[in-house]
């Protein structure tokens, strides 16, 4: 079963500096990652920049689509407006049937706000009590918001996602 994680970081770039530790934690395997991408939103922009962390990502990547689809709704959607209201609504029954709900999209888009950054992962065999111990070592300050996805879920985001 495979987790889609998100790491919150108090900074605009912490996230991004999080990365090298992530790397070192998968090559302890303490935590395989299928796929990575980060958000970085400094505090004078009106939106976050987003990127997929393409060294780390391997054989269950889900590709730019997937990521694509899961920011815009997290962070455009609340200021796209009825424009692409029936749109968003596709996009969200689609990542409801792959087990992003919105109670998840609503808690990721109140932590991640201007001034911080956020590392979002589809990883497996993670050890979360070391993984969060090590980014505590780091004092980068992370706090962890995640969703379970069954292995029905995880195949259905591979399978609309065509990876």
């Amino acid at each position: 079963m495979a987790t889609l994680t998100v790491w919150k970081f108090e900074t605009w770039d912490g996230a991004n500096q999080a990365i090298g530790t992530l790397e070192s934690l998968a090559k302890q395997k303490l935590i395989k990652i299928h796929d990575a991408a980060s958000v970085s939103w400094q505090p004078e922009k009106r939106r976050p920049r987003t990127r997929q962390v393409r060294n780390m990502t391997g054989p269950g990547a889900v590709g730019g689509m997937f990521w694509g689809m899961l920011f815009g709704t997290i962070f455009l959607m609340p200021w796209a407006g009825a424009a692409i209201g029936a749109a968003a609504g596709a996009v969200a029954g689609s990542l409801i049937d792959v087990g992003i709900d919105d109670d998840f999209i609503k808690e990721v888009r109140r932590q991640v706000t201007p001034g911080t950054s956020a590392l979002f992962l589809l990883s497996s065999e993670e050890v979360t009590d070391q993984v969060r111990a090590t980014f505590q070592r780091t004092r980068l300050r992370a706090k962890l918001i995640h969703t379970d996805l069954t292995d029905d879920q995880e195949a259905a985001i591979h399978e609309l996602f065509g990876n």
